[in-house]
């Protein structure tokens, strides 16, 4: 049974943008794989001080329902502060468990906006410019067919703008991985146009990211992400795994793993998640997701001339109509007007969507498992809509 959730997990990941079939985003595969025989979650739900289901609670209620979702999560912020949560479905299929209220997830992606506060940081300490190229910091490093780290800038790997393979599209195996075997893989491809002139999703960008910030703190990511973000604004559910940590470790729902819709569902909770390092490794949950991105738009994080920075986008219709990005961020327009700033992750078993407004509204939703139908993907987006301009 493992290297049958195996075989079938490898075509399946992604980090943070639509669901492409052809992305063959590795993971490791589940601790105790355990098969739930194409179980489909209830539609019992419960939401924290609410006499009756109000529009997100009704959203989470259909994702589950009628998108076979096991189990939704919720939190909302308005623009006072005051937060609800909300849940739906069940968190663990076997047991009949209830989903923990606010439980840890696997963010996916949206580490890749924790790494780049890191690396604007630095750069407003003046230990790293954003028009440096790779060389300055990794001399040597990266070399391949049409690639070459003296023509491609830390503006670039942030952006997405670097031409580099994504290195999840290949062999990935299920096992431990040092973050140089990761860059490894993706500089065995060709570069996929030259620097600046396009934007490409990559995760190789996110790793290499992770190796500047190592190599000039002389810290690791982690230590670097707990101090500088983590730390500082008391995020106290949110952590990067250890080195071959496949658990999580507070109350969380089980993340499962579908390979089409009414098939099987695979339990693949327990996993080692070093495929994803600086690109997508952090556990969260969405209450603190929240915080974080509120913190960061509100110029908790940043000074303002690096904000900026990051907040100056481009084209990203990879995550949507009308979506760009910045460096790290992404914005997308909403329902009601204006736009919300977040980014978004998958990981296989998770799946989290949200956002914050510039006057203070957030929510952030995750689901168990990886839509596999477009229109699942779709109503996960418009919950997030919906909590933000309700």
């Amino acid at each position: 049974m493992r290297e049958q959730a195996w075989q079938k997990v490898r075509s399946s990941g992604r980090q943070g943008g639509r669901r492409r079939g052809s992305v063959a985003a590795a993971v490791a595969v589940a601790v105790g794989v355990m098969t739930a025989g194409a179980l489909h979650a209830p539609a019992a739900s419960a939401v924290s001080a609410a006499p009756r289901p109000d529009t997100v609670q009704q959203g989470l209620d259909a994702l589950v329902r009628a998108d076979g979702m096991p189990a939704a999560l919720a939190s909302v912020t308005d623009r006072t502060g005051r937060g609800r949560t909300y849940t739906a479905g069940v968190g663990d299929l076997a047991t009949g468990a209830q989903v923990p209220r606010d439980g840890q997830v696997r963010i996916g992606s949206n580490t890749k906006t924790f790494t780049a506060v890191v690396m604007l940081q630095l750069v407003a300490e003046k230990r790293i410019s954003l028009d440096a190229h790779i060389d300055t910091y990794l001399p040597g490093l990266v070399r391949g067919e049409g690639i070459d780290g003296r023509r491609i800038t830390v503006r670039h790997l942030l952006q997405q703008t670097s031409g580099l393979p994504n290195y999840t599209e290949y062999d990935i195996q299920p096992r431990y991985y040092e973050p140089r075997e990761l860059l490894g893989i993706a500089l065995r491809h060709e570069a996929h146009f030259e620097p600046g002139k396009k934007w490409e999703y990559s995760n190789t960008n996110y790793v290499l990211a992770g190796l500047i910030i190592e190599k000039v703190t002389r810290h690791t990511v982690a230590q670097e992400i707990d101090r500088r973000v983590i730390d500082r604004l008391g995020l106290r559910h949110t952590y990067f795994p250890a080195p071959r940590d496949a658990t999580i470790r507070e109350p969380h729902p089980k993340g499962y793993y579908q390979d089409a819709p009414g098939t099987e569902l695979d339990d693949i909770t327990e996993i080692d998640p070093s495929w994803a390092w600086s690109a997508g490794q952090l556990i969260s949950t969405n209450s603190d997701l929240n915080r974080f991105f509120t913190a960061l738009i509100g110029g908790r994080l940043l000074p303002a001339a690096q904000l900026d920075q990051m907040r100056t986008t481009v084209p990203a219709p990879y995550f949507g109509d009308g979506a760009r990005y910045g460096l790290g961020i992404v914005s997308k327009p909403l329902s009601c007007g204006g736009r919300s700033w977040g980014h978004g992750g998958s990981f296989p078993g998770y799946e989290t969507r949200g956002g914050v407004t510039d006057d203070g509204r957030a929510a952030n939703v995750a689901v168990t498992m990886q839509p596999t139908a477009e229109a699942a993907g779709k109503r996960l987006e418009s919950v997030v809509d919906t909590a933000l301009c309700r």
